[in-house]
């Protein structure tokens, strides 16, 4: 057993930066009259594959050819990498067949590297949906981007974190090759379900919601194992619902991606916790809402999950034994903590929310303890988004002062083969959080 380091830790001044929606409240139930509908009833799936387009100052439209020819759109029979239209941008990928919850083009950006071979892969954040109140727009908690994702969208989510920064110094993945993974399907990137929800009051016209995200996630590993054919460290993170999406589709990325050598986990903000606690109403809920039973049972062993969905971090902890694998987030994290449990329990204080989180992150630590390859960095609290995604914005108000310790410490030690790989968790500290 692995040591763990529970230590006190004093927070740090805030930075003052604007903030990014990450649990976002809750969408309109309109769509884009634009886009095609690809479904045609409320139980089909749909499908994905690939193909390419624009960035933040560049539009660019390519095969994925490497003769450089462009018509609009892959046909699935590229021979090769593609040679990039530009390096150090954001520039958009359109998969053919992949589509957002309003039937809208599925799109994701690459920000190519001249001098790297690695990868670093961040699924966007936004909450979830699974019911008429949450997918229609009629309660606090809802999903991001129901109507898409725009051209421009890198323009605000580029600096998202400092993971994805090309400019400081400071972040190990400056030079990578950086993927972003939009978030437009209300299911944690996990989905695989058109569902039909109706309104229970009768009032309000029915919503057709395309729980689509896991083929999105297929269809762009499909890209990415055609484009970086080698890889000598490969990174999967994002927060909160992309933190999620990066633990539960992490098996397919390892199984598909042929050609990585070292693989990393930062699951920020998106715990996974044993259903024996209190998560498993959630854990019901999202299986029979977004049909996620068929993707699970194709990891091998996957069954077990079907017992309990907190299985898969000890499952990936032995199907990969050389992969580093981690969770962080906040113990007051006052924001997925509310998506966990508030619309399965009566009417909980905000206390109550929290007491469920701690008995559920005990859980969840006594899990991590066991494995050598499975590290949780877990500080108090802090002032930005009710302590809701350690990595967004800034690392200030992470640290482990008496261990000199923050979040970018514990990812540079992630990423470091020849360290052990700890795991930290602060102590309770009354009155930090006011």
């Amino acid at each position: 057993m692995k040591p763990v380091q529970k230590i006190r830790t004093i927070t740090a001044a805030l930075a003052s930066a604007a903030l990014f929606c990450t649990a976002c409240p809750a969408p309109s139930a309109e769509t884009d009259s634009d886009t095609a509908d690809t479904s045609t009833t409320g139980d089909d799936t749909t499908t994905g594959s690939n193909t390419a387009v624009t960035g933040m100052t560049t539009v660019v439209t390519t095969t994925g050819e490497t003769d450089g020819e462009t018509d609009g759109e892959t046909d699935g029979e590229t021979t090769g990498p593609e040679v990039p239209e530009v390096y150090g941008e954001w520039v958009k990928r359109e998969p053919a067949g992949a589509v957002c919850s309003d039937g809208s083009q599925f799109k994701f950006f690459v920000n190519f590297s001249e001098t790297s071979d690695n990868l670093l892969v961040y699924l966007e954040p936004g909450g979830a949906c699974w019911d008429y109140e949450t997918c229609s727009g009629n309660t606090a908690l809802g999903a991001a981007n129901p109507n898409g994702i725009p051209d421009t969208h890198m323009d605000k989510y580029g600096v998202l974190s400092p993971i994805l920064s090309r400019i400081d110094d400071n972040n190990p993945a400056k030079d990578w090759n950086l993927v972003f993974i939009p978030y437009c399907t209300g299911d944690v990137h996990t989905g695989n379900k058109v569902m039909t929800y109706e309104d229970p009051d009768g009032v309000g016209e029915p919503i057709v919601y395309r729980h689509n995200g896991h083929n999105n996630v297929t269809a762009t590993i499909d890209y990415l194992n055609q484009q970086f054919p080698v890889v000598d460290q490969m990174m999967l993170t994002g927060c909160s619902a992309g933190g999620a999406g990066s633990i539960i589709n992490y098996y397919f990325f390892r199984d598909r991606m042929q050609g990585v050598e070292r693989s990393y986990l930062l699951n920020d903000s998106g715990p996974i916790f044993p259903s024996s606690g209190f998560s498993a109403p959630l854990h019901a809920k999202i299986r029979s809402s977004w049909d996620v039973d068929p993707i699970l049972t194709t990891i091998p062993d996957g069954a077990k999950l079907m017992d309990d969905f907190g299985n898969l971090n000890s499952m990936l902890a032995d199907l990969f034994p050389e992969d580093r694998l981690s969770t962080v987030y906040f113990k007051r994290d006052y924001n997925y903590s509310r998506y966990s449990y508030e619309r399965f329990y009566p009417d909980p204080s905000k206390e109550q929310t929290l007491s469920f989180w701690a008995k559920d992150t005990d859980l969840l630590t006594a899990q991590y303890d066991k494995y050598d390859n499975l590290g949780y960095y877990i500080p108090y609290w802090r002032g930005i988004n009710d302590s809701h995604c350690t990595g967004i914005i800034t690392y200030d108000g992470t640290e482990i002062e008496e261990m000199n310790m923050d979040l970018s410490i514990f990812i540079d030690d992630l990423l470091d083969d020849d360290a052990p790989l700890e795991s930290y968790e602060e102590s309770d500290q009354p009155g930090e959080d006011p």
